[in-house]
């Protein structure tokens, strides 16, 4: 898209106004870029500052001065921004969410997550042109501030407000609505493919996260993927949230260090991937064994630093990339720019490695308590919420359940990565060999507990009737 414009300068702003197509979309006045002065109200606001090792952020509750983050109205006004910039972008950003979302409640430890990969996504993509598919939603937050509504965030989840996931009639950028986990990859791909019988060049990106890998949607589709070798680029968001057979997803990670970065982004250059190719096709001339132990010394290469993760993903076809530094602008920057550049890319994999809740104390120390929130302060990170004398019926049903599996030892639960959601946590603190946790795999879920049945066990299998989209 090109783009033209002048500035304009009053007393105490300065605009750029930018000539571009009109687009047909509510957002069609997006080429306004606004920047605040900085008076003594930015200076008595400045929580926010640099320091050797990164940028630092004071949430005292007040509402921070954001002086980058008030000139970005629509990604369009990232592309020019230095490395530097999207730093400083990146912890503007990381307050405001925290800031709007002590206000509002909503999903906070998983947009926290992603604030950097958001921004480098949006600074190298020409979206809306080129798709990004968030998978469940619960991350978007970031994105949606970078798309133009900002000035809306307090009206999440709120009647005629913005929606807390991706929603394709709220803007032109959400390419995907979502709302339950692990479509990214069929969407996408679907996508991807009507891209190229349209005759179209953009890119496609799928961002899913390592919980989301446990359904076997995620896996189904990347085994088309592989199959029709459509152009698509998936990024695997791995916050250790579960546990999946790829490089860091079996444990706690170990800090992406020095070594994963640099071979990282030597798997992304053109001249390694043509080299790379380049030798296979050359051991196969000269015969198997030779072919094989060539194929071993790459897969070993890879190993170093992604394990049995490249093998898990090449074998379905993925060009593997990882782990890479989630939270390293520049990094994400490279490697997306490199992967942009690629022709004739295949489905490629870029494994990232981020901290659910990064650069908020409180969320980081316990992501799952600051994954859903109500109202906090942002100071200490306590949530205020109301207690009711009254039990749930999520508790009624959990305390009725275990009384009876007490009395009746061929009572088994199971549900699908919702423990806390079901009251099945209870249960499984009660009776840890009787309570199956299946991972976001409701088809399985449900056949799994028929098999149980058979043979004479009384599965209760609690399962959101959403979520069953999946089974």
């Amino acid at each position: 898209m090109a783009v033209s414009g002048s500035f304009i300068r009053t007393n105490q702003s300065l605009y750029l106004h930018l000539n571009a197509p009109r687009l047909n979309h509510s957002c069609k006045n997006q080429f306004c870029l606004r920047a605040s002065a900085s008076g003594s109200d930015g200076e008595k606001r400045k929580m926010i500052w640099k320091e050797k090792d990164g940028w630092k952020i004071n949430f005292s509750g007040e509402k921070p001065a954001t002086p980058l983050l008030d000139t970005i109205n629509y990604p369009v006004h990232m592309k020019n921004l230095s490395t530097q910039d999207l730093e400083q972008l990146s912890a503007e950003l990381r307050a405001d969410i925290v800031y709007s979302v002590s206000k509002t409640g909503g999903h906070l430890s998983a947009s926290l997550g992603v604030v950097e990969l958001a921004v480098a996504l949006h600074h190298v993509f020409n979206t809306p042109e080129d798709k990004i598919i968030w998978d469940v939603g619960h991350q978007a937050y970031p994105h949606k501030i970078l798309t133009g509504r900002r000035s809306r965030m307090h009206t999440i989840r709120k009647t005629s407000g913005l929606a807390g996931f991706p929603k394709r009639d709220e803007s032109i950028y959400d390419a995907f609505g979502a709302g339950h986990s692990s479509t990214s990859i069929s969407a996408g791909l679907g996508m991807a493919v009507a891209r190229d019988l349209l005759g179209n060049k953009n890119n496609v990106i799928s961002v899913i996260g390592d919980g989301a890998m446990t359904a076997g949607q995620a896996y189904e589709a990347m085994n088309n993927a592989g199959y029709l070798d459509a152009n698509l680029i998936v990024v695997l968001n791995d916050n250790k949230q579960v546990s999946l057979p790829t490089a860091t997803l079996d444990g706690p990670a170990t800090p992406v260090g020095a070594l994963s970065s640099a071979l990282s982004k030597l798997q992304a250059s053109t001249n390694f991937r043509k080299l790379r190719e380049a030798a296979k096709s050359i051991t196969k001339q000269i015969g198997w064994q030779t072919h094989q132990v060539a194929a071993k010394v790459d897969e070993y290469a890879r190993g170093m630093i992604s394990a049995a993760g490249s093998t898990l993903f090449e074998e379905l076809g993925l060009y593997y990339i990882g782990p890479v530094n989630g939270h390293n602008v520049e990094d994400l920057v490279t490697i997306f720019e490199k992967v942009k550049a690629m022709p004739a890319l295949g489905p490629v994999l870029i494994h990232i490695v981020t901290e659910k809740g990064k650069g908020y104390p409180p969320a980081e120390a316990a992501p799952d308590k600051m994954h859903g929130v109500v109202k906090f302060d942002p100071k200490t990170g306590q949530q205020f919420k109301t207690k009711s004398s009254t039990l749930t019926y999520t508790q009624y049903f959990a305390e009725s359940l275990i009384k009876e599996a007490e009395v009746d030892k061929k009572i088994v639960a199971i549900h699908a990565a919702m423990g806390g959601g079901t009251g099945l946590n209870y249960f499984q603190k009660k009776f840890p060999e009787r309570c199956f946790d299946v991972g976001i795999s409701e088809q399985h879920a449900v056949t799994f507990a028929a098999g149980l049945a058979t043979e004479g066990l009384k599965p209760f299998c609690a399962i959101y009737s959403s979520f069953l989209q999946r089974g």
